[in-house]
């Protein structure tokens, strides 16, 4: 195992832990994964977040025999949905997958959410799509999820949980908590009658305004020019000395 898989799989286990302890998600009812090179790395099944270590990541080839893996545990029982997105969507590089309370409320109602706070442009539309039903761990489930993902980071799994996918495990995790707050706030909203829902332009032009906001790939800091002294004194060195004359 090199180093760079080392820290992913710690970050899985973070991620997961986190999530539990900000209420994002309850017991191992949640699963997470993380693309690394040309394998997905995904939680083990049924295993207590306290007490998983990275060894116990389960690894799934993104090319070759289909739902194969190596590991000491099997992976999530939702394997299938982690798998084939990694595998349609280049663009994704980490899914997070939970049973948040506000996402799931809605999903129980089979109620898409739709623009009804600006940060739904974070989501890639106008709304976040609820996919039908299907039992946890099928084909068939995969199938709904990855349709209510076409062009989207997010969506409700009908009487299930939410799913939100990003570039890397940091993103995926960011907009998982900005799914179930905007569940929340969608919820809430519908409490006090009706609310006012943001048009398609309205969308476009906060969307528009994302390239500077929210969580951002770290940009590599431009190498710093050698000072004129500097660069001198290396051009010195490298000169060969004259040897001296006995003549004065």
């Amino acid at each position: 195992m090199t180093r760079e898989e080392r820290l992913i799989r710690e970050n899985i286990i973070a991620k997961c832990r986190w999530m539990n302890a900000s209420g994002l998600n309850q017991g191992t009812s949640g699963n997470i994964s993380a693309r690394y090179k040309d394998v997905m790395l995904i939680t083990p099944s049924a295993t207590p977040y306290d007490a998983m270590k990275p060894e116990m990541i389960a690894a799934m080839p993104l090319e070759g025999a289909y739902g194969s893996w190596e590991g000491p545990l099997k992976p999530s029982t939702e394997w299938r949905f982690h798998l084939d997105i990694m595998r349609g969507r280049p663009d994704v590089g980490g899914v997070v997958h939970t049973h948040s309370t506000y996402a799931t409320v809605l999903a129980i109602a089979r109620k898409s959410i739709p623009a009804c706070h600006y940060m739904m442009a974070a989501f890639g539309g106008t709304d976040i799509r609820c996919a039908g039903y299907a039992r946890y761990g099928t084909a068939e489930l995969s199938e709904l999820a990855l349709a209510a993902l076409e062009g989207r980071n997010g969506c409700l799994l009908a009487n299930h949980g939410m799913i939100a996918v990003g570039a890397n495990l940091d993103k995926a995790m960011w907009l998982a908590v900005e799914l179930e707050t905007i569940a929340r706030q969608y919820y809430l909203s519908l409490a006090l009658g009706q609310p006012h829902i943001l048009g398609d332009a309205e969308i476009a032009e906060t969307a528009q305004g994302f390239s500077t906001y929210g969580l951002q790939e770290p940009k590599a800091k431009p190498a710093k020019p050698a000072k004129a002294a500097t660069k001198a004194r290396a051009a010195a060195r490298s000169k060969p000395e004259k040897k001296r004359s006995g003549k004065r």
